[in-house]
Protein backbone atom coordinates (compact mmCIF):
# COMPACT_ATOMS: atom_id res chain seq x y z
CA UNK A 1 0.00 0.00 0.00
CA UNK A 2 1.13 3.20 -0.61
CA UNK A 3 0.36 6.91 -1.68
CA UNK A 4 2.47 9.33 -3.31
CA UNK A 5 1.23 12.87 -3.22
CA UNK A 6 3.59 16.50 -4.46
CA UNK A 7 0.81 18.99 -5.66
CA UNK A 8 0.61 22.70 -5.86
CA UNK A 9 -2.39 24.72 -6.23
CA UNK A 10 -2.80 28.59 -5.88
CA UNK A 11 -6.38 30.01 -4.88
CA UNK A 12 -6.04 33.61 -4.95
CA UNK A 13 -3.81 34.36 -2.31
CA UNK A 14 -3.45 31.09 -0.75
CA UNK A 15 -1.08 28.26 -1.72
CA UNK A 16 -1.15 24.82 -1.26
CA UNK A 17 2.21 22.98 -1.66
CA UNK A 18 2.07 19.56 -0.06
CA UNK A 19 4.90 16.56 -0.69
CA UNK A 20 4.16 13.46 1.02
CA UNK A 21 4.92 9.78 0.69
CA UNK A 22 3.23 7.17 2.94
CA UNK A 23 3.00 3.12 3.31
CA UNK A 24 0.73 3.34 5.83
CA UNK A 25 -3.35 2.16 5.68
CA UNK A 26 -4.78 4.69 7.44
CA UNK A 27 -4.03 8.39 7.43
CA UNK A 28 -5.25 11.49 9.50
CA UNK A 29 -4.51 14.91 8.24
CA UNK A 30 -5.33 17.13 10.83
CA UNK A 31 -5.71 21.19 10.15
CA UNK A 32 -7.49 24.24 11.46
CA UNK A 33 -10.61 25.35 9.01
CA UNK A 34 -9.19 26.57 5.90
CA UNK A 35 -6.18 25.28 5.86
CA UNK A 36 -5.69 22.77 2.48
CA UNK A 37 -7.08 19.75 3.85
CA UNK A 38 -10.13 19.15 2.03
CA UNK A 39 -8.26 20.55 -1.16
CA UNK A 40 -5.84 17.74 -0.63
CA UNK A 41 -8.27 15.12 -0.89
CA UNK A 42 -10.06 16.85 -3.93
CA UNK A 43 -6.92 16.72 -5.54
CA UNK A 44 -6.49 13.34 -5.00
CA UNK A 45 -9.81 12.36 -6.00
CA UNK A 46 -9.85 14.42 -9.07
CA UNK A 47 -12.17 17.23 -8.28
CA UNK A 48 -9.59 20.10 -7.71
CA UNK A 49 -7.13 20.47 -10.57
CA UNK A 50 -3.57 20.53 -9.06
CA UNK A 51 -0.95 23.46 -11.01
CA UNK A 52 1.85 21.47 -10.76
CA UNK A 53 2.81 18.12 -9.34
CA UNK A 54 2.01 14.14 -9.09
CA UNK A 55 -0.25 11.75 -7.69
CA UNK A 56 0.11 8.04 -7.13
CA UNK A 57 -1.80 5.48 -5.72
CA UNK A 58 -1.02 1.75 -5.27
CA UNK A 59 1.56 2.41 -8.10
CA UNK A 60 -0.96 4.11 -10.84
CA UNK A 61 -0.06 8.10 -11.69
CA UNK A 62 -3.60 9.38 -11.72
CA UNK A 63 -1.92 12.95 -12.24
CA UNK A 64 1.41 14.04 -13.28
CA UNK A 65 1.63 17.84 -14.71
CA UNK A 66 4.89 16.92 -16.70
CA UNK A 67 3.71 13.78 -18.36
CA UNK A 68 0.08 15.63 -19.15
CA UNK A 69 -1.39 12.27 -17.09
CA UNK A 70 -5.15 13.63 -15.39
CA UNK A 71 -7.53 10.26 -14.69
CA UNK A 72 -10.93 11.27 -14.78
CA UNK A 73 -12.82 11.04 -11.12
CA UNK A 74 -14.45 7.55 -12.43
CA UNK A 75 -11.42 6.63 -13.87
CA UNK A 76 -8.74 6.75 -10.66
CA UNK A 77 -11.04 4.23 -7.97
CA UNK A 78 -10.61 6.15 -5.29
CA UNK A 79 -14.40 6.88 -3.11
CA UNK A 80 -14.62 9.88 -1.52
CA UNK A 81 -16.95 10.15 1.59
CA UNK A 82 -18.10 13.79 1.81
CA UNK A 83 -18.86 15.72 5.09
CA UNK A 84 -22.92 15.43 4.27
CA UNK A 85 -22.64 12.03 2.32
CA UNK A 86 -23.66 13.15 -1.09
CA UNK A 87 -26.20 10.82 -1.31
CA UNK A 88 -29.21 10.91 -4.63
CA UNK A 89 -32.23 12.55 -2.57
CA UNK A 90 -34.00 10.85 -4.82
CA UNK A 91 -32.72 7.01 -5.09
CA UNK A 92 -33.67 4.43 -2.84
CA UNK A 93 -30.63 2.63 -0.29
CA UNK A 94 -30.58 -0.37 -2.44
CA UNK A 95 -30.00 2.23 -6.10
CA UNK A 96 -27.64 4.44 -4.14
CA UNK A 97 -25.61 1.61 -3.51
CA UNK A 98 -25.37 -0.16 -7.37
CA UNK A 99 -24.74 3.38 -8.69
CA UNK A 100 -21.64 3.67 -10.76
CA UNK A 101 -21.46 -0.50 -10.53
CA UNK A 102 -20.76 -2.12 -14.09
CA UNK A 103 -21.79 -5.52 -14.76
CA UNK A 104 -25.00 -7.31 -15.65
CA UNK A 105 -28.05 -6.67 -13.37
CA UNK A 106 -27.51 -9.89 -11.41
CA UNK A 107 -24.20 -8.97 -10.71
CA UNK A 108 -25.01 -5.44 -9.41
CA UNK A 109 -28.23 -6.87 -7.21
CA UNK A 110 -25.92 -9.93 -5.71
CA UNK A 111 -23.11 -6.69 -5.07
CA UNK A 112 -25.97 -4.90 -3.95
CA UNK A 113 -27.07 -7.56 -1.01
CA UNK A 114 -23.68 -8.19 -0.01
CA UNK A 115 -23.09 -4.21 0.80
CA UNK A 116 -26.69 -4.13 2.43
CA UNK A 117 -25.45 -7.13 4.61
CA UNK A 118 -21.88 -5.90 5.19
CA UNK A 119 -23.46 -2.30 6.59
CA UNK A 120 -26.35 -3.55 8.31
CA UNK A 121 -28.72 -2.31 5.92
CA UNK A 122 -31.28 -4.95 5.91
CA UNK A 123 -34.52 -3.58 5.85
CA UNK A 124 -33.90 -0.45 4.51
CA UNK A 125 -33.06 -1.23 1.03
CA UNK A 126 -36.56 1.09 -0.06
CA UNK A 127 -36.30 3.89 1.95
CA UNK A 128 -35.08 7.53 0.62
CA UNK A 129 -32.08 8.87 1.93
CA UNK A 130 -34.13 11.47 3.72
CA UNK A 131 -35.80 8.78 5.78
CA UNK A 132 -33.02 7.57 7.50
CA UNK A 133 -30.90 8.83 10.21
CA UNK A 134 -27.31 9.88 10.33
CA UNK A 135 -25.67 6.55 10.78
CA UNK A 136 -28.13 5.44 8.38
CA UNK A 137 -26.81 7.84 5.69
CA UNK A 138 -23.06 7.12 6.30
CA UNK A 139 -23.51 3.44 6.08
CA UNK A 140 -25.59 3.93 2.94
CA UNK A 141 -22.79 5.93 1.79
CA UNK A 142 -19.77 3.50 2.69
CA UNK A 143 -21.35 0.57 0.74
CA UNK A 144 -21.77 2.76 -1.91
CA UNK A 145 -18.11 3.22 -2.22
CA UNK A 146 -17.19 -0.11 -0.81
CA UNK A 147 -19.46 -2.12 -3.35
CA UNK A 148 -17.26 -0.88 -6.43
CA UNK A 149 -14.15 -1.62 -4.34
CA UNK A 150 -11.68 1.50 -4.62
CA UNK A 151 -8.04 1.53 -4.17
CA UNK A 152 -8.56 4.05 -1.79
CA UNK A 153 -11.27 5.96 0.37
CA UNK A 154 -10.70 9.73 0.95
CA UNK A 155 -13.20 10.67 4.36
CA UNK A 156 -13.61 14.61 4.42
CA UNK A 157 -14.67 15.13 7.83
CA UNK A 158 -17.53 12.83 7.89
CA UNK A 159 -18.34 13.53 11.63
CA UNK A 160 -18.48 16.83 11.73
CA UNK A 161 -22.07 17.93 11.61
CA UNK A 162 -23.11 15.40 14.71
CA UNK A 163 -23.77 15.46 18.24
CA UNK A 164 -20.82 14.28 20.66
CA UNK A 165 -22.82 10.66 21.38
CA UNK A 166 -23.70 10.09 17.84
CA UNK A 167 -20.28 10.73 16.22
CA UNK A 168 -18.81 8.32 19.13
CA UNK A 169 -20.94 5.83 17.86
CA UNK A 170 -19.95 6.18 14.14
CA UNK A 171 -16.44 6.69 14.82
CA UNK A 172 -16.71 3.17 16.07
CA UNK A 173 -19.09 1.81 13.33
CA UNK A 174 -16.82 3.10 10.65
CA UNK A 175 -13.48 1.30 12.43
CA UNK A 176 -15.08 -1.68 12.59
CA UNK A 177 -16.85 -1.21 8.90
CA UNK A 178 -13.13 -0.51 7.73
CA UNK A 179 -11.42 -3.20 9.53
CA UNK A 180 -11.23 -5.48 6.76
CA UNK A 181 -10.41 -2.64 4.22
CA UNK A 182 -7.27 -3.50 2.12
CA UNK A 183 -6.46 -0.29 0.92
CA UNK A 184 -5.63 2.90 1.97
CA UNK A 185 -8.12 5.58 3.70
CA UNK A 186 -7.29 8.95 4.51
CA UNK A 187 -9.51 11.02 6.89
CA UNK A 188 -9.15 14.83 7.07
CA UNK A 189 -10.29 16.36 10.19
CA UNK A 190 -9.78 19.52 12.76
CA UNK A 191 -10.92 17.35 15.69
CA UNK A 192 -7.74 15.71 16.97
CA UNK A 193 -9.35 13.09 19.24
CA UNK A 194 -10.76 11.88 15.81
CA UNK A 195 -7.24 11.77 14.18
CA UNK A 196 -5.59 10.06 17.08
CA UNK A 197 -8.19 7.01 17.40
CA UNK A 198 -8.14 6.20 13.79
CA UNK A 199 -5.14 7.15 12.26
CA UNK A 200 -1.12 5.31 12.01
CA UNK A 201 -0.13 8.23 10.33
CA UNK A 202 -0.42 11.66 10.69
CA UNK A 203 -0.14 14.53 8.40
CA UNK A 204 -0.72 17.90 10.57
CA UNK A 205 -1.28 20.82 7.46
CA UNK A 206 -0.92 24.62 8.23
CA UNK A 207 -2.17 26.91 5.88
CA UNK A 208 -1.21 24.90 2.65
CA UNK A 209 1.97 23.53 3.84
CA UNK A 210 2.39 20.33 6.21
CA UNK A 211 3.95 21.27 9.39
CA UNK A 212 4.97 17.98 10.34
CA UNK A 213 4.63 14.30 9.78
CA UNK A 214 5.20 10.76 10.69
CA UNK A 215 3.61 8.38 13.48
CA UNK A 216 0.62 9.93 14.87
CA UNK A 217 1.57 8.71 18.49
CA UNK A 218 4.74 10.45 18.05
CA UNK A 219 3.38 13.34 17.06
CA UNK A 220 1.07 13.66 19.53
CA UNK A 221 4.14 12.84 22.35
CA UNK A 222 6.56 15.25 20.11
CA UNK A 223 4.88 17.85 17.97
CA UNK A 224 7.99 19.22 16.94
CA UNK A 225 5.86 22.79 16.08
CA UNK A 226 4.80 25.20 17.63
CA UNK A 227 1.29 24.45 15.06
CA UNK A 228 1.52 20.95 15.65
CA UNK A 229 1.19 21.24 18.95
CA UNK A 230 -1.94 23.63 19.24
CA UNK A 231 -3.82 21.15 17.38
CA UNK A 232 -3.08 18.61 18.90
CA UNK A 233 -4.48 20.12 21.90
CA UNK A 234 -1.54 22.01 23.65
CA UNK A 235 -2.94 25.09 25.51
CA UNK A 236 0.38 26.98 27.37
CA UNK A 237 3.00 28.11 25.47
CA UNK A 238 5.88 29.90 26.18
CA UNK A 239 8.46 32.11 24.30
CA UNK A 240 11.80 29.94 24.77
CA UNK A 241 15.50 31.21 25.67
CA UNK A 242 17.91 28.13 24.82
CA UNK A 243 20.77 28.74 27.10
CA UNK A 244 22.57 25.82 26.36
CA UNK A 245 21.78 21.97 25.31
CA UNK A 246 20.53 20.91 29.24
CA UNK A 247 19.47 25.27 30.13
CA UNK A 248 16.20 26.75 28.58
CA UNK A 249 14.23 29.96 29.98
CA UNK A 250 10.72 30.33 29.63
CA UNK A 251 10.62 33.72 29.21
CA UNK A 252 6.58 34.20 29.18
CA UNK A 253 6.50 32.51 32.72
CA UNK A 254 9.88 33.41 33.97
CA UNK A 255 10.98 30.27 34.97
CA UNK A 256 14.47 28.34 34.29
CA UNK A 257 14.81 24.50 33.35
CA UNK A 258 17.24 22.86 34.08
CA UNK A 259 16.69 19.14 32.09
CA UNK A 260 18.36 16.08 31.65
CA UNK A 261 17.43 15.58 28.12
CA UNK A 262 19.69 17.69 25.18
CA UNK A 263 17.32 20.73 24.31
CA UNK A 264 17.13 20.69 20.52
CA UNK A 265 18.92 23.42 18.76
CA UNK A 266 15.75 24.62 16.68
CA UNK A 267 13.37 25.28 19.87
CA UNK A 268 11.57 29.12 19.80
CA UNK A 269 8.82 28.07 21.94
CA UNK A 270 8.10 25.45 25.19
CA UNK A 271 4.45 23.85 25.46
CA UNK A 272 3.32 21.96 28.12
CA UNK A 273 -0.36 20.15 28.13
CA UNK A 274 -3.01 21.46 30.53
CA UNK A 275 -3.14 18.15 32.21
CA UNK A 276 0.13 17.72 32.98
CA UNK A 277 1.22 19.51 36.04
CA UNK A 278 1.81 18.04 39.04
CA UNK A 279 0.51 20.48 42.34
CA UNK A 280 2.57 20.67 44.57
CA UNK A 281 2.31 22.35 48.45
CA UNK A 282 4.48 24.55 50.13
CA UNK A 283 4.87 22.11 52.89
CA UNK A 284 5.99 19.46 50.68
CA UNK A 285 8.60 22.03 49.63
CA UNK A 286 10.13 23.09 53.12
CA UNK A 287 8.66 26.38 52.17
CA UNK A 288 10.34 26.79 48.69
CA UNK A 289 10.21 30.88 47.96
CA UNK A 290 9.50 32.20 44.82
CA UNK A 291 13.72 32.46 43.66
CA UNK A 292 13.48 28.05 44.66
CA UNK A 293 10.33 27.82 42.69
CA UNK A 294 12.06 29.39 39.57
CA UNK A 295 15.11 27.88 39.98
CA UNK A 296 13.37 24.43 39.98
CA UNK A 297 11.12 25.23 37.41
CA UNK A 298 7.88 25.69 38.72
CA UNK A 299 5.23 28.19 38.74
CA UNK A 300 4.37 30.03 41.52
CA UNK A 301 -0.33 29.21 41.85
CA UNK A 302 -2.02 32.20 41.55
CA UNK A 303 -5.48 31.76 40.70
CA UNK A 304 -6.88 34.41 38.20
CA UNK A 305 -10.29 32.01 37.20
CA UNK A 306 -11.76 28.83 36.78
CA UNK A 307 -14.65 27.04 35.11
CA UNK A 308 -16.21 24.09 36.06
CA UNK A 309 -17.35 21.40 33.22
CA UNK A 310 -19.38 17.96 33.67
CA UNK A 311 -15.53 15.82 34.17
CA UNK A 312 -13.11 18.33 34.86
CA UNK A 313 -12.20 21.91 36.17
CA UNK A 314 -10.29 24.14 34.79
CA UNK A 315 -7.85 26.84 36.38
CA UNK A 316 -6.78 29.48 34.75
CA UNK A 317 -3.35 30.57 36.18
CA UNK A 318 -1.48 34.41 36.19
CA UNK A 319 2.35 33.57 35.43
CA UNK A 320 2.99 36.54 33.31
CA UNK A 321 0.22 35.35 30.27
CA UNK A 322 -2.50 33.01 31.79
CA UNK A 323 -1.67 29.19 32.17
CA UNK A 324 -4.30 26.42 31.77
CA UNK A 325 -4.64 23.96 34.35
CA UNK A 326 -7.19 20.67 33.89
CA UNK A 327 -7.96 18.76 36.23
CA UNK A 328 -9.99 15.83 36.29
CA UNK A 329 -13.01 15.11 38.47
CA UNK A 330 -11.23 12.74 40.95
CA UNK A 331 -7.76 14.61 41.33
CA UNK A 332 -10.67 17.86 41.92
CA UNK A 333 -11.38 16.20 45.53
CA UNK A 334 -8.08 16.47 46.36
CA UNK A 335 -8.04 19.98 45.96
CA UNK A 336 -11.39 20.44 47.67
CA UNK A 337 -10.34 18.74 51.00
CA UNK A 338 -6.29 20.39 51.18
CA UNK A 339 -6.55 23.49 49.35
CA UNK A 340 -5.35 25.09 46.13
CA UNK A 341 -1.45 24.33 45.62
CA UNK A 342 1.14 27.04 46.06
CA UNK A 343 3.04 25.59 43.12
CA UNK A 344 2.29 23.70 40.01
CA UNK A 345 5.70 21.31 38.87
CA UNK A 346 6.06 20.36 35.76
CA UNK A 347 7.61 16.94 34.56
CA UNK A 348 10.25 17.26 32.36
CA UNK A 349 9.30 14.44 30.38
CA UNK A 350 6.20 16.19 29.25
CA UNK A 351 7.76 19.32 27.97
CA UNK A 352 7.12 19.78 24.37
CA UNK A 353 10.42 22.28 22.86
CA UNK A 354 9.24 23.53 19.77
CA UNK A 355 9.84 25.81 16.46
Amino acid sequence: MAVTVKIQRKLDNFLLDINFHSDSRRIGILGASGCGKSMTLKSIAGIELPDEGHIEVEGRTLFDKTEKINLKPQMRNVGYLFQNYALFPTMTVEKNIAAGLKGTKQEKEARVREMSDKFRLQGLEKRLPGQLSGGQQQRVALARIMAYEPDMILLDEPFSALDMYLKDQLQRELAEMLSDYEGTVIMVSHNRDEVYRFSEELLVIDQGKIAVSGKTKEIFQNPVSKEAAHLTGCKNFSKARRIDSHTIEAEDWGITFTTERGIPDYTEYIGYRAHDFIPVWNAEQGGADGAGSDRNGMLRFELESSAELPFEKNYYINAGKTVCWFVQREKVRELEERGMPDYLAFDEEKLLFLK
